[in-house]
C-alpha cells in the first residue's frame, strides 16, 4: 500500500484573513492522495496539500500547497498548525517507515490537529501475515495513543497493482495456493476517503474496511486479465522457498523481500478475503469488481 505521504510546497492562504484551511490531505503527488484531492477539490472543498516539492503539487482549485515531510517534525508540527482534520496517507515503504510514522503523528497532536483519518491496510494486526500491516496496526494504535479523533480506512490489495504481479513472460508466481482476497480499486478507497473528510465528525472512532465486491483467487485473476487485457496470463503457484529464491535476482533488502512473499502468504491464509459493504455505505455506490476495473481502465 506505497502512496507517498509528504510532498513539497508553500502557498499563500486562502479564504478571509488568508487563513490556510483547516483540511490537510498528504499524497497528492501520489496515486491516492492525488486521487482523494481531486475528488475534494471536484466537490469545492478547500484543502491543505502537504507536499515536499511545491513545484509537484497539482494545480486544485481551493488548494494550498504547505511544504512539509513526515520524518521532520519540526517541519511537520509548522505545516500542520490550524488543521483539524488530517488526512494521513500511508508513506512509501521503507525499513524506517515506522518511525516517521510515528513523528508524524506526535506532530499531528502537537499541532492540534483533531482528527486523523489514515489509510491502514485489510487485517492489519500486531501478528498477520503480511509484514507491513504490522507497522499499520501499530500506526493505528499510536494514533489512538496520542489521543487523536480517528477514523481508519483498512484497504484491501489493490486491484491496480494485479496487473503489475505479471511477469514478461505472462506468468504471476507467487505463493498463495488457492487463497482468494477481496481486492478492492483506488479510486474506491479514493472515494471512501473524501466521503469521510467531506463530514468527518460522523465517521470518528469508525474502522472501516474497504474491499471489492468479490473474493478472486490469483488463478481466476489471470483469467480476467487475460479476458480484459487480450495478453496470455497465467498464474504459478510457489512454495515459499521457490518465492525467496525467485525475488533473490532483484537484490532487495530482506525486509522488503519478506513484505513482497507475505503478501501472497498472507491470500493463501485467508486474510484478504471476505467482501464487505463499507464502500458502499460510504459512497453509495458498488465497488469495483476487476473485471470492470480493467474495462474502465481501458476506456481512460
Amino acid at each position: 500500500m506505497a502512496d507517498t505521504g509528504t510532498t513539497t510546497g508553500i502557498g499563500t492562504g486562502t479564504g478571509s484573513g488568508g487563513s490556510l484551511p483547516e483540511l490537510a490531505v498528504t499524497g497528492s503527488t501520489g496515486q491516492l492522495g492525488g486521487l482523494v484531492a481531486r475528488v475534494l477539490a471536484g466537490a469545492g472543498q478547500p484543502q491543505r496539500l502537504l507536499v515536499r516539492d511545491a513545484a509537484r503539487a497539482p494545480d486544485l482549485p481551493g488548494a494550498v500547497p504547505v511544504v512539509s515531510a513526515y520524518a521532520d517534525p519540526v517541519l511537520a508540527r509548522s505545516s500542520l498548525e490550524g488543521v483539524k482534520t488530517l488526512f494521513m496517507v500511508s508513506a512509501s515503504e521503507a525499513e524506517d517507515r515506522l518511525r516517521t510514522h510515528f513523528a508524524f503523528v506526535d506532530a499531528a497532536a502537537a499541532a492540534g490537529v483533531r482528527h486523523v483519518v489514515y489509510t491502514s491496510f485489510f487485517g492489519a494486526s500486531a501478528d498477520c501475515t503480511f509484514t507491513l500491516g504490522r507497522d499499520h496496526y501499530a500506526t493505528e494504535e499510536r494514533i489512538k495513543a496520542a489521543g487523536l479523533d480517528h477514523t481508519i480506512l483498512r484497504d484491501n490489495f489493490y486491484l491496480d497493482f494485479l496487473p503489475l504481479l505479471t511477469g514478461e513472460d505472462g506468468v504471476i508466481r507467487g505463493p498463495a495456493g488457492d487463497g482468494v482476497m477481496a481486492a478492492v480499486a483506488r479510486a474506491d478507497i479514493a472515494r471512501c476517503a473524501a466521503a469521510v473528510l467531506r463530514d468527518p465528525a460522523l465517521h470518528v472512532g469508525r474502522t472501516y474496511d474497504l474491499t471489492g465486491p468479490e473474493d478472486i483467487s490469483l488463478q481466476r485473476a489471470a483469467e480476467l486479465l487475460t479476458e480484459g487485457t487480450g495478453r496470455t496470463i497465467s498464474y504459478r503457484n510457489e512454495t515459499v522457498e521457490e518465492a525467496y529464491a525467485s525475488r533473490a535476482p532483484y537484490g532487495a533488502p530482506g525486509w522488503q523481500v519478506d513484505a513482497w512473499v507475505s503478501t501472497y502468504t498472507a491470500i493463501a491464509n485467508g486474510e484478504l478475503s471476505g467482501p464487505t459493504s463499507d464502500v458502499h455505505v460510504l459512497t453509495g455506490r458498488e465497488p469495483l469488481g476487476l473485471a470492470d476495473f480493467l474495462k474502465e481502465a481501458h476506456h481512460l
